[in-house]
């Protein structure tokens, strides 16, 4: 009878093996959600549906956007890390997933652990921006600026933990100095606030300020990018104009949750890569100012290193500012 249940076993055993892979490879056959973090609208939201436009052809299934906002990112992180492992959950991310182990102490998943890597999509630079009418018309003249009314400039960013929070920490760290910083919810109210002259100086993506720059609605400091962007040919990077060494590239991953199979990963990663072939989007992307990464990054393992060394990076730099958001 031993016997018996045994071979039972193994044949059961041997069926469920060939289904399991037989599933994954029919995957999708139906919709599929791509989680954004961030709310409509926003530089991460316009990539996501740029992505998943194009995705919806290559998998035969629609990819619909769900922004999942709150705390930084970290609570559409940890719903995706939550969710079911079938491929119907993915979650496209900017560096908010490095640096939240170093904004949160209790924090909710661990990025290094609860995720399977689809890889990276593109990378954003940053402008540094001022109000209109601010009197410096330079990187050199706005330093000296700054110093000079340091007490009552004031440093806007779209919220602790925001890759514009990030930009201006690094900003203020190279320069000397500290300003009076003033979060907001989003990027769009900090935008509106300078253009508005509310606020003073804002850092932030080229998704969101190329409008603005060009329209003349604001001044341009430099990009964050270690070369001049095509974008903005005629605007050169901090580094070139004093400031070392600077660069902060708003880089975007898609993740999966843990145990997702590795013949879905492989579709998701497949279809990922067919889109930032499409000339279309390439176009697109290009428009907003981004730059899609090399192909040796567009893999699981390519964001899975990037993501490594994007934690060791900023932890150690947040933790020296105190700067956590729990």
């Amino acid at each position: 009878m031993r016997s018996k249940l045994m071979i039972v076993a193994a044949m059961l055993a041997g069926v469920v093996s060939a289904v399991a892979p037989a599933s994954a490879q029919q995957y999708p056959t139906r919709p599929v959600a791509l989680v954004v973090p961030f709310a409509a609208g926003g530089p991460t939201d316009v990539l996501a549906r740029t992505m998943a436009a194009a995705m919806t052809k290559h998998l035969g299934q629609s990819v619909v956007v769900e922004n999942t906002v709150g705390a930084g990112g970290t609570i559409g992180a940890n719903r995706v890390a939550k969710a079911s492992p079938d491929g119907y959950t993915v979650f496209i991310h900017h560096n908010g997933m490095a640096t939240s182990v170093g904004l949160y102490r209790k924090l909710s998943f661990n990025p290094m652990e609860d995720f399977e890597y689809v890889g990276l999509v593109a990378d954003v630079p940053m402008t540094l921006l001022g109000r209109k009418t601010l009197a410096a018309n330079n990187l050199q003249e706005l330093t000296a600026y700054l110093r000079a009314n340091r007490e009552k400039v004031t440093l806007a960013n779209a919220g602790l933990g925001a890759v514009s929070h990030l930009c201006g920490m690094l900003f203020q760290k190279a320069i000397g100095l500290d300003l009076v910083t003033v979060p907001y919810k989003g990027t769009a109210p900090a935008m509106t606030d300078l253009l508005g002259g509310q606020v003073d100086v804002l850092c932030d993506q080229t998704t969101q300020t190329l409008p603005q720059i060009a329209a003349g609605n604001v001044k341009v400091y430099g990009v964050t990018a270690p070369n001049r962007i095509a974008s903005l040919p005629n605007v050169p990077t901090l580094a070139e104009s004093g400031l070392k060494d600077f660069q902060v590239v708003v880089w975007h991953g898609m993740y999966l949750p843990k145990n997702t199979p590795k013949a879905v990963v492989d579709r998701l990663n497949g279809a990922m890569q067919a889109a930032l072939k499409e000339p279309d989007v390439r176009k697109k992307l290009a428009d907003l100012g981004a730059e899609i990464v090399t192909p040796d990054k567009q893999t699981p393992e390519g964001l899975r290193v990037w993501l490594k060394a994007e934690i060791d990076k900023w932890t150690p730099i947040i933790r020296a500012a105190g700067a956590y958001a729990d």
